[in-house]
């Protein structure tokens, strides 16, 4: 496909409706990880009649005429060999569709489009706890709560909310605690009774703009470790180039990333296993970073400060 074939498809996708883009972008989903469309298809994402749907396919194989052909046997649009797929998927959403479904879903009505296996969830957020919270952020607003920390045991806490944060084993809130008078983290599992101060004022010491771990972006070069037996494996896992693979992070969150993605970060790699496939060759880049102390194999050159319990 010529560029300027490109840039027409992408101009005539611009200038449709977003709803209209929705269902054209369905089609292109079916047509390209599943290898099949049916009319059906679309009235049952959309709710659309068949008139409709047939609109929708029409219009697609008008920007698209050589994705898609129909088998009339089947009476199924089935990809041609030479498709190429009409919108940009990402990723992490294709795969998140084909393992838990389409749509925001109405009890557990989701169903995965695929056979697929991931991990149960150990550590889940309560919704009656999460929904204050993520009003408080929406709304910059205060919470009050109840907290149990490792440290502290428990204590009543006013929180400022600022952000949600996955750190793969658990969710936490990144939040202004005007107990201590800093930013912090707070798991959610820990919080009991959240409620939304209505009245209360944010400061602005306590918005996510003075935030300085929050706000501060850390690039971070990895590559593969030195004792991986097979390190053209590692360039393919995790698409590198050069042999290195430059990943920008926050560093609230930096420590937690490079033990949720096991890297080594000592200074002479000397973590062994077949889970370290990779290695931080500068731990310099997480200097300064608040939480850097629970990367793997990383030392502070300030200080021995030891790895308290997550």
């Amino acid at each position: 496909m010529t560029d300027e074939q490109v840039e027409r498809r992408r101009s005539t996708l611009e200038q449709l409706p977003r709803v209209q883009r929705e269902r054209l972008s369905h089609i292109d989903f079916k047509l390209y990880f599943l290898g099949e469309l049916r009319r059906a298809d679309v009235v049952a994402r959309f709710e659309t009649g068949p008139a409709g749907a047939t609109r929708d396919i029409a219009q697609y194989r008008e920007i698209a005429p050589d994705n898609m052909e129909l088998d009339p046997t089947t009476k199924v649009y089935r990809p041609t060999p030479g498709f190429v797929p009409l919108f940009e998927h990402q990723p992490q959403r294709v795969l998140s569709a084909l393992s838990q479904g389409f749509g925001e879903g109405i009890g557990d009505q989701l169903q995965p489009m695929l056979r697929c296996e991931f991990p149960a969830a150990l550590s889940l957020p309560k919704m009656s706890v999460l929904a204050p919270i993520t009003r408080a952020i929406h709304r910059g607003k205060a919470v009050r709560l109840g907290y149990t920390s490792i440290d502290s045991g428990k204590t009543e806490r006013e929180l400022v909310p600022l952000a949600l944060v996955d750190i793969g084993t658990r969710w936490h809130v990144r939040a202004f605690d005007r107990l201590r008078r800093e930013f912090r983290d707070f798991v959610l599992t820990r919080m009991e009774n959240p409620v939304v101060l209505e009245d209360s004022t944010v400061d602005r010491e306590e918005t996510a703009e003075q935030d300085v771990q929050w706000s501060r972006i850390i690039e971070l070069e990895l590559v593969p470790h030195p004792s991986h037996a097979r390190p053209e494996v590692v360039h393919m896992d995790y698409g590198m180039r050069e042999g290195k693979r430059k990943v920008r992070v926050r560093a609230a969150n930096a420590g937690y990333i490079l033990r949720q993605w096991n890297v080594d970060c000592s200074p002479d790699h000397h973590l062994k296993g077949p889970e370290f496939a990779l290695w931080l060759p500068d731990p310099l880049a997480l200097y300064g970073a608040s939480n850097a102390h629970i990367a793997p194999g990383y030392k502070d050159p300030r200080s021995n400060r030891e790895i308290k319990a997550l």
